[in-house]
């Protein structure tokens, strides 16, 4: 399967979106958005989409990121979805998918950032893709907004800071406000573009300390994200999972 990553930053990894394309033998491509690259110029180019988080926003202008095309990415999204491709957005993509299928992008009740538990709501509970998902699993926060719903959008699970952390659009689209991607170096670099952290931490009720996101274990979290993408793609693969 080929599958396209839109990374918008270089200190927003692919993380274990990544590794599982890798250990499942896919064919991958990327455009790096902070180096200028361009877009596919077709959708028939890849199989599956996966736009990665970024400190953007859906309407953030070329004034605030040159490097950064909006409307250009959300484009690519409906072509997508129309070509009825696999589609994943993590954090900015998650938003970004919500605003490309006429949603809003609201603030989050709370900025998150560090590893918390999510909850699935009854559609998460009863979604076959969820599976390996328990209730209360402790995953990775990094955002302060989160996607919009739109009359089709089904909520799957949510956080006591935020009502929305994964949402699915339709079948093959679903967004992640969450980071099941993260791993030691990845938290690593995003901390390292925090500003003043050691005072949101004392101000904001879900802020973790930084060394507690560094010190943490993320295989159990990377693992229900492979779970997950290999139920999703269940009917283009046939290999034996790992």
């Amino acid at each position: 399967m080929r599958i396209h990553f839109i990374l918008h930053e270089t200190f927003e990894a692919a993380g274990a979106y990544l590794a599982w394309a890798a250990l499942r033998g896919h064919e991958v491509s990327m455009t790096k958005v902070y180096h200028y690259e361009k877009l596919p110029e077709s959708v028939d180019d890849f199989d599956m989409l996966i736009l990665m988080g970024g400190p953007q926003s859906p309407f953030s202008t070329k004034k605030e990121f040159p490097y950064y095309d909006a409307d250009s990415e959300m484009a690519l999204i409906r072509s997508a979805a129309a070509a009825d491709k696999y589609i994943v957005g993590a954090c900015l993509g998650a938003q970004l998918l919500g605003v490309a299928f006429g949603a809003d992008c609201p603030p989050s009740p709370n900025r998150e950032i560090g590893n918390f538990p999510i909850y699935l709501t009854e559609a998460g509970r009863q979604d076959p893709l969820l599976a390996e998902f328990a209730d209360g699993m402790v995953v990775g926060h990094w955002h302060g907004d989160m996607p919009g719903l739109t009359d089709e959008a089904l909520v799957l699970a949510a956080s006591k800071g935020c009502p929305r952390q994964i949402v699915k659009y339709a079948d093959k689209v679903y967004a992640f406000q969450c980071h099941l991607e993260f791993s030691k170096e990845l938290v690593k670099a995003l901390l390292a573009h925090e500003v003043n952290y050691d005072q949101h931490v004392q101000k904001e009720p879900y802020y973790q300390p930084a060394w507690e996101i560094l010190d943490y274990d993320y295989s159990k979290m990377n693992q229900a994200l492979y779970h997950f993408l290999d139920k999703l793609t269940a009917e283009e693969n046939s290999y034996e999972k790992v």
